[in-house]
């Protein structure tokens, strides 16, 4: 791996790009962003769910945002998330960024308004990338100054939140898609979390991990 962020296209992931990339990458580094809390409050209609019974994905909310929600107690208020940062391998950019596009279901309003079918709208924004080693003057290490991430915002019309851990966990324990079960997806971005540095592992994730956990303990000793 190199030192130089500077250059070139940069994606960051915080759900499944962690652990799936399908895409010629370059580089790659392990950093945080900072102003947003990871949450399972994207509803998922094609992929971890159906139409009828949509699974939960991940999708990050602003720190402003996330203040709103005044029923939403969390003892977290760092407001970092940890992910991937990805390079796109040079000359592959146009491409893979229609890919992505598709993969995360970016948002395509009058699609979406004229026909009214499930989009799971992800719009595109950018973002710093951070370090957890210190920089100059002790202020966080900044990565990367304009890397790529797919939000879930909360005026997208698969947005489910805001949701307590019980609810959410009820269905990713349980909820079946086309690309395989809701537990599936949760239980690969916690163990790669995890298994890059446990610190990156939030709160929120780790909360559902207990009561997800419980839930399918139960139910296989019911079976």
């Amino acid at each position: 791996m190199t030192n130089d962020f500077s250059d070139g296209v940069w994606i960051f992931g915080y759900g499944s790009l962690i652990w799936k990339v399908d895409f010629p990458i370059e580089d790659q580094a392990f950093g945080y962003i900072s102003g947003y809390v990871r949450r399972f409050w994207q509803k998922s209609h094609d992929h971890r769910g159906t139409e009828e019974s949509p699974g939960f994905v991940v999708t990050l909310i602003e720190k402003d945002t996330f203040l709103k929600f005044e029923d939403m107690t969390d003892d977290e208020h760092n407001f970092k998330c940890w992910g991937m940062a990805y390079k796109i391998k040079s000359g592959e950019e146009d491409q893979v960024l229609k890919h992505l596009d598709h993969r995360e279901k970016v948002l395509k309003i009058f699609l979406f308004k004229k026909y009214n079918f499930f989009n799971d709208g992800y719009t595109i924004h950018k973002v710093k990338v951070y370090s957890d080693i210190p920089g100059e003057s002790s202020n966080p290490k900044v990565l990367l100054n304009n890397a790529i991430v797919y939000i879930g915002k909360e005026d997208n019309p698969s947005f489910g939140g805001p949701l307590d851990i019980t609810t959410i966990s009820k269905t990713v324990a349980f909820n079946v898609g086309p690309s395989g079960t809701n537990l599936e997806y949760f239980l690969n971005l916690f163990e790669a979390l995890k298994s890059k540095s446990p610190h990156a592992l939030d709160n929120h994730l780790v909360q559902l991990h207990s009561a997800v956990m419980d839930l399918v303990k139960s139910s296989k000793d019911q079976s």
